[in-house]
């Protein structure tokens, strides 16, 4: 399905920690509908604006009863900035949705015991992956990595199992990394999205226990759609773009782990 572009309504948006916030916006095409893992392009500037590129955002909830899908996001940079600044009433452009998000039948098909490990920002799609498993009859076990205080964990509570929280100060949860938290070998897959060093090291764990992983790749994209290669990465099979052929890729195809 070719991705769309809209001018969409926004609905409010929510603090949920000092950087981060909870963007809640109308889509209004229901014939293309995101699944998880997906993204749009936000831009809420005019196109001879700064900053140049619209920002590529994951889908953190998708309700198609209301059309709303939203956003959780970090205020990094100039184009963050600017998002932050909507309030209810105020347009945006979105774009998509874009990628090949996480294939949620087929997972549920094949796999019982689920693990979703995140870190910071790199949890937001996974509330729409774990609903998407839930309402797949698979309920996953969550673990999720934060440096400091964690967000958004209560609306797991019902569609996971397990729910453990790590934190690199120590202040909530365990202290140490999100690795430390769960072990591979008692999952049949582990699906994975943060920085690319804790990625890294929990696919690495994965292939060292022999359990199958995926893991969601962020990397800075111009087009969104495969044609100008900015998001290019070399995997296992060549090379491939972000945008297009992720952000879900194995985690043998992009960090050369072999189970």
């Amino acid at each position: 399905m070719r991705a769309a572009c809209c001018k969409a309504t926004v609905l409010g948006q929510s603090n949920v920690a000092s950087d981060v916030r909870l963007l809640r916006v109308l889509w209004p095409d229901p014939g293309h509908a995101p699944h998880a893992g997906q993204f749009f392009t936000l831009r809420s500037w005019g196109a001879g604006e700064a900053p140049f590129l619209s920002r590529p955002i994951s889908v953190h909830k998708w309700e198609p009863e209301t059309l709303t899908v939203s956003f959780l996001y970090q205020i990094v940079g100039q184009g963050t900035e600017k998002l932050a600044a909507l309030t209810e009433g105020d347009f945006i452009q979105l774009t998509g949705p874009m990628g090949n998000g996480f294939d949620v039948p087929a997972i549920a098909e094949k796999y019982q015991k689920i693990a979703l490990v995140g870190g910071g920002i790199g949890t937001a799609p996974m509330y729409q992956l774990a609903r998407e498993l839930a309402a797949a009859g698979r309920q996953p076990d969550v673990f999720f990595g934060f440096r400091d205080e964690p967000y958004c964990m209560e609306q797991y509570r019902g569609l996971a199992g397990i729910v453990k929280v790590s934190t690199d100060s120590g202040r909530f949860g365990f202290h140490g990394f999100v690795t430390q938290l769960y072990d591979p070998a008692d999952y049949d897959i582990v699906l994975i999205c943060g920085p690319t060093p804790m990625m890294k090291n929990a696919a690495r764990l994965c292939a060292e226990k022999g359990t199958p992983c995926l893991v969601s790749l962020e990397k800075k994209m111009a087009c969104g759609i495969g044609a100008c290669l900015g998001c290019t990465i070399e995997t296992a099979s060549g090379a491939k773009s972000v945008c297009k052929d992720g952000p879900v890729f194995a985690g043998t195809e992009v960090f050369g782990w072999q189970t």
